[in-house]
């Protein structure tokens, strides 16, 4: 007799909500689709989400906008001889437990692996997969060693270091984690059993809300779930880095020197929010491993590879990823799974290491949707960042010029206030999960109406006078601008602590003002993330800004731009520039903030670029290849 947890379906069996035992007794609810047309035992794939394991994923969007459901992937995993496998994460959905975001995941990974090695269907080679939190929670084991794990295809996340990239970055802490908290708290487990959790959540004006920061406990719009305001307000105080920060589920850094020799997809994009996790890590398998390492950046969004365009710029039909990377994203991590969990040879065995997609070329028209026409195409190579990439500083001076010639006067500097009640706007950027309150992607950067904390008033942000913008010439000849990035400024302020922003902007002939890739750097952790330092005020210090890596060309004609400021918001939270705990501020104060440019104090841009010969070298490698 069938049990009502077992079902029958067409070329395969499902096990559904089968509750696999961890160490501490708690149960997670765990889909199992097992191969009914060939005979186990047979390699197993996996998905661990905190999005619910039986409703078809963000991820798999189609070219077409149609979503995969998981019945329809574990179809096509089973008609492969895979057994597929869909788990909610700890307090999600069907699976028990409280839910603390990231803090279980690794053991809980591990100890689910551990299970399915030892079931008679499994013949112990096991790939994991998924997008955002679902390659967080694979990175996460992976830190562990789990038995029987041979390959992993991260989509768009796993934390290299969360400090860093993805809670917060250069000090400054993520607000894209308190939006996501509001949101997903009314998917919790307290909102599903009780109606009235969930009501009183979605009454909640969570644009009022982010107006009156910072939050404290009791005193939110995620008061009405306290386990869900209580992980978040912990990660917003914690902003030295400490032992909560070393975490496996938060900190794969920690463990690059014993990471598992296992072959591993990366896949993000240069508006994703983990641009730098992804390169990090995938700088990290290739140096330790001998297994194979592949790695795919596109220009989207947070997993919206089969999307074009990215906010208000179009990158043209070649931006997709089905058709152009591979035939599609399901068919490629089949074909990614055959050979590294079955030795089968496949399409994408020829294909080259690393595949980027460079940004621009296009004639700066406007589409029939008014999206901006930037352009672009993939490049093939066998490394990051590319053969043949070369260092170019770029200098600040007090004419607003970037220059490759240094500063040469004793002193030379300028000044603007920074009024913590009046920071200056996010207008897109490598960002994810803000809605409703703020989205990510390239715009023109102008105070629109229908972006949170601006004027509204259609004005050049570089117009405000808090933000200083620095720009080169007219370009003579293109520009490819592929790698990371910092920007080293001396600075000095005359408060206790504050913010240094930079965003590199690609600026049209029209004056178009594309934003690239942006970054923060919080003072008092300019020497140390440990050991924080306040701030002297009228003592120059020098700051470096680490900006997501990208790749533009910027093209013959355009301006490169830097603007710099103290506030990106509500991407990052707002220093009150008084020196007090982060996250339980009191007290606000105007801080006039001055960067220098001169002889003994040269604030610069460093970029890595690309030279027009290594650009062709890489042409002819990817012709001779195909």
């Amino acid at each position: 007799m069938t049990s009502l947890n077992e079902q029958a379906l067409p070329a395969m069996r499902l096990l559904r909500d089968q509750m696999i035992r961890l160490r501490d007794g708690i149960h997670l609810a765990t889909d199992i689709y097992l191969p009914t047309d060939s005979a186990g035992p047979w390699p197993v794939v996996i998905e661990r989400t905190p999005y619910n394991k039986s409703s078809p994923s963000r991820s798999e969007k189609q070219l077409d906008a149609q979503h995969i459901s998981r019945r329809a992937m574990a179809e096509r995993f089973t008609a492969q001889g895979f057994v597929a496998i869909f788990q909610d994460c700890r307090g999600r959905y069907a699976s028990e437990g409280v839910f603390t975001k990231y803090t279980s995941e690794g053991e809980d990974g591990f100890d689910t692996l551990a299970w399915i090695v030892e079931q008679p269907w499994c013949n112990g080679r096991i790939g994991s997969m998924g997008l955002s939190y679902a390659a967080h929670t694979q990175l996460a084991m992976a830190c562990l060693h789990p038995p029987g794990l041979k390959s992993m295809v991260l989509d768009s996340g796993g934390f290299a270091n969360a400090f860093q990239c993805g809670i917060r970055q250069g000090g400054a802490f993520e607000l894209k984690q308190a939006t996501w908290a509001w949101r997903q708290a009314k998917e919790s487990p307290a909102a599903i059993a009780n109606p009235k959790i969930r009501e009183a959540l979605e009454q909640e004006d969570i644009h009022q809300w982010f107006a009156r920061m910072p939050w404290q406990a009791g005193h939110s719009p995620i008061r009405h779930v306290p386990e869900y305001e209580a992980y978040l307000l912990e990660q917003w105080s914690q902003g030295t880095f400490s032992d909560y920060w070393r975490k496996p589920g938060i900190y794969a850094e920690g463990h690059y020197d014993h990471l598992p020799d296992i072959p591993v997809l990366f896949m993000s994009s240069w508006y994703d929010a983990y641009v730098s996790s992804t390169l990090a890590n995938y700088r990290a398998f290739s140096r330790h491993n001998r297994s194979a390492q592949h790695l795919i950046m596109g220009p989207w969004l947070h997993g919206d590879r089969n999307i074009s365009h990215s906010g208000d710029v179009e990158f043209g039909a070649a931006a997709n990823f089905d058709g152009n990377v591979a035939r599609t994203w399901l068919d490629c991590r089949l074909d990614w799974f055959a050979r590294s969990l079955k030795d089968q040879t496949g399409e994408a065995a020829a294909t080259a290491p690393v595949q980027v997609f460079l940004m621009g070329g296009g004639d700066g028209s406007k589409d029939q949707h008014g999206r901006l026409q930037h352009g672009g195409r993939w490049l093939k190579s066998s490394q990051w960042p590319l053969p043949g990439s070369r260092s170019l500083s770029l200098y600040l001076n007090d004419q607003r010029q970037l220059s490759t010639d240094p500063p040469s006067a004793c002193e030379s500097s300028l000044s603007y206030r920074a009024d913590p009640d009046h920071p200056v706007p996010t207008i897109g950027g490598a960002l994810t999960s803000g809605a409703p309150v703020f989205v990510g992607g390239a715009f023109d950067q102008r105070e629109r109406a229908d972006f949170f904390g601006t004027q509204g008033n259609d004005r050049p942000l570089a117009d405000r006078a808090d933000v200083l913008s620095f720009q080169t010439l007219p370009l003579t000849e293109d520009m490819i601008v592929a790698g990371p990035l910092s920007i080293e400024l001396w600075v000095e302020s005359d408060g206790l602590d504050t913010d240094f922003t930079a965003k590199l902007v690609d600026v049209y002939p029209d004056g178009y003002a594309m934003n690239i890739t942006d970054g923060i750097v919080r003072c008092r952790y300019r020497d140390s993330w440990e050991k924080p330092q306040l701030l002297t005020p009228g003592q120059r210090v020098k700051v470096v800004i680490e900006p997501f890596a990208t790749c533009n060309l910027f093209k013959r004609g355009h301006r490169v731009r830097l603007d710099i400021a103290s506030s990106n918001f509500p991407h990052f939270d707002v220093n009150p520039n008084s020196g007090e705990a982060e996250g339980r501020a009191l007290y606000k104060r105007i801080a006039t903030n001055t960067v220098h440019m001169c002889a003994d104090f040269a604030s610069r841009l460093v970029l890595t670029t690309l030279e027009p010969e290594a650009l062709a070298d890489l042409d002819r490698q990817a012709i001779d290849s195909d």
